[in-house]
């Protein structure tokens, strides 16, 4: 699903969908611009005792404390460098706030149907099921991600009642 569309349902239901794409190493990626509250530039999160390495730690957000995800590390993508491109995009997820941090943020693409292709089965850092298909824009092809299923997986550790790493009250 894409901010709600099955995007097997869209394709039948002719709906276009909207996504923001970024950059993580030296693939792009989508995800449903509804989940999106805001992009930020990066800055350093206060870190959590024991917490993953792709946990950078927490940042105080007008008064809400965000968990703040490295997508780079979490889907192991070797070295990461925080410079003057380096983002944070802020999720609304549920009744969650969220913050990932990606190399850089690109546009917001507006996707047919037909430019939207089933993900084939690959091994990977990603889990197949957080993945909603390929989008294709030109010569550009986007990972289109369902976000809302990474980052509330149990492995995430980002919702209460997920994993012993309980960062957010349900």
């Amino acid at each position: 699903m894409i901010y709600g569309v099955n995007v097997v349902e869209a394709s039948s239901k002719q709906t276009d969908i909207e996504v923001l794409s970024f950059r993580l190493g030296a693939e792009e990626y989508g995800i449903g611009i509804l989940t999106v509250q805001e992009i930020r530039g990066y800055e350093v999160p206060t870190r959590i005792a024991n917490a993953p390495e792709w946990l950078l730690g927490v940042l105080n957000l007008r008064g809400q404390i965000v968990p703040i995800v490295d997508m780079r590390l979490r889907f192991n993508l070797g070295q990461v460098r925080y410079d003057s491109l380096t983002v944070v995009i802020i999720l609304n997820i549920g009744q969650h706030v969220i913050g990932m941090v990606v190399d850089g943020v690109s546009d917001v693409v507006t996707l047919a149907p037909e430019q939207v292709r089933p993900a084939p089965a690959l091994g990977g850092s990603i889990d197949a099921e957080c993945l909603h298909g390929l989008g294709t824009v030109g010569d550009r092809m986007l990972i289109l991600l369902d976000i809302e299923r990474l980052m509330m997986a149990p492995e995430m550790g980002l919702v209460s009642g997920t994993s012993d790493t309980q960062l957010l009250a349900a």
